[in-house]
């Protein structure tokens, strides 16, 4: 008995161990691979219909997490409309993947802008915002930099990261995306975290 105990247990741990080789394959990434590194994390923010939302709610799909403004004149409303295209794409397995836009600017990017802002480029879309520093200990999470630039007239604009992460369903941060990224290249990527 106690032989096969011992032959169980080992049975066991080799198929624990199989388990995380499995895990930890390396998949065939077009963006740049961060699997195993030290960026992200769980956190929660406020999104456009006032609910707080954790990261963690979109367990089970793959999401793509991209930092900007809604007073951005280009970055921010390029890469919303190539998320939406990658979401016709993706289809039907585009409601295995949640945008989410995270406000760099939570001084203009209230509840109300970003409910008419976000939903515009995708209903499922989710826009997140929060305090100063509720966003900046996300931005540091995520290795995000911003910085307000004065313009003519006393307004700002904001420099910012401009890339996206891809996190798979497990909410670990798997690619990064820069921007410019060929939608063909994010849509392979996003299919890589779907399988």
């Amino acid at each position: 008995m106690r032989v096969f105990r011992r032959i169980l247990l080992l049975a066991l741990l080799l198929a624990l161990t199989a388990c995380q080789r499995v895990d930890l394959l390396k998949l065939d990434f077009k963006g740049t691979d961060l699997t195993g590194t030290e960026v992200g994390g769980d956190f929660t923010l406020t999104d456009q219909t006032g609910k707080p939302r954790q990261l963690s709610d979109f367990r089970g799909k793959v999401v793509a997490l991209f930092f900007g403004y809604t007073h951005c004149p280009d970055v921010c409303p390029t890469t919303l409309l190539e998320y939406a295209n990658i979401y016709k794409k993706l289809e039907p397995d585009s409601q295995n993947l949640q945008v989410i836009f995270v406000s760099v600017d939570p001084e203009r990017d209230t509840q109300t802008v970003l409910a008419g802002y976000v939903p515009h480029f995708n209903p499922t879309f989710v826009g997140l915002t929060g305090s100063p520093s509720e966003v900046a200990a996300v931005m540091k999470a995520y290795k995000v930099v911003a910085q307000k630039v004065p313009t003519p007239g006393g307004g700002y604009s904001v420099d910012h990261s401009a890339g996206s992460y891809l996190l798979d369903s497990a909410g670990r941060v798997r690619v990064y995306e820069p921007y410019n990224t060929p939608v063909a290249d994010v849509v392979h990527d996003i299919r890589q975290l779907l399988r």
